[in-house]
């Protein structure tokens, strides 16, 4: 069997065979490349929480000689990090040219994704996230660039499940104007990949201010930020040398939204009744299907 082709995989394959602390320490090395290349194992120890032997043992887990091999091994995928237009075209050679061969390729990578989420999520992170939620005063819910589309996404259904729930979506000095709305007592939903950017941080900075809890969802940041976040919740959005797929964030979002619902039925379903006789009053007629009764 040929060795799995990037760092991710190459954790992902090996995690669950090693120790529950030289996992701690894998996820580290995958989640925090720039810092892998240039800390001691004993620094990377104290980071971790465990020992620079555990450390040392971890990268030898991961199928490496040692350190040296696994730093270049990072390196090396670093200086070739593949842009979107990269990763299509590998996606697209894996797939290759058959419409229905490659319908059932997307679906596996789907169906992993899924798999990974349910590996990932912690039952305590799960009840600990919904009790956030259904806990603050408001939810803001952060994303930028494709992640827009999922912090909208999630913010409406909220709403309808009678959360006042607002997306912070903007970048750069508008993003300022969504700042100044955060206050003790609501909570932030942060969906970030990939690097801390200028607005990320910003937002966890005003955040700190006004004591607002946060969550963070990434497949990138969660061991960079967690000492920054109330809780950090790893997301998968596939392997890095392919195209982003979102079926596990949208997945952990609609499972919270279940939760909630389960935590608070009685205004949820208020909340809901709500919305549909709103919708009839605008359409000019009822939306519900009628309840029929046994035997109609």
């Amino acid at each position: 069997m040929a060795p799995p082709a990037t760092f991710d995989e190459r954790v992902n394959a090996r995690l669950e065979r090693i120790s529950p602390a030289e996992r701690r320490v894998a996820r580290f090395f995958r989640d925090n490349r720039e810092e892998v290349l240039m800390a001691s194992a004993s620094a990377l120890g104290e980071q971790t929480g465990t020992s620079d032997a555990t450390v040392i043992r971890a990268a030898k887990g991961l199928g490496f000689a040692g350190m040296g091999e696994l730093r270049r091994a990072l390196a090396q995928e670093l200086r070739h990090t593949p842009s979107p237009a990269n990763r299509l075209a590998h996606t697209l050679r894996e797939v290759g040219d058959d419409l229905p061969i490659a319908f059932e390729a997307t679906l596996d990578m789907h169906q992993r994704a899924l798999e990974h989420l349910r590996r990932d999520i912690r039952p305590e992170h799960f009840r600990a996230a919904v009790r956030h939620i259904v806990d603050a005063r408001r939810v803001f819910v952060f994303g930028i660039g494709p992640s827009s589309a999922v912090a909208d996404y999630f913010a409406i259904q909220l709403g309808r499940f009678g959360i006042e729930a607002t997306s912070l979506t903007q970048t750069g000095l508008l993003l300022a104007d969504g700042l100044l709305k955060l206050q003790e007592g609501d909570a932030l939903m942060i969906f970030a990949y990939g690097r801390v950017y200028p607005e990320l941080t910003a937002i966890l900075d005003q955040s700190d201010r006004r004591g607002v809890s946060k969550i963070l969802f990434s497949d990138t940041l969660t061991a960079k930020l967690r000492d920054r976040v109330d809780l950090a919740l790893h997301v998968e959005r596939g392997r890095a040398d392919m195209l982003s797929m979102h079926t596990a964030t949208f997945g952990l979002i609609e499972s919270l939204l279940v939760g909630v619902a389960l935590t608070q039925p009685d205004k949820t379903m208020a909340s809901l009744t709500s919305l549909n006789e709103l919708r009839a009053k605008v359409v000019g007629r009822r939306m519900d299907l009628p309840n029929l009764q046994a035997g109609d």
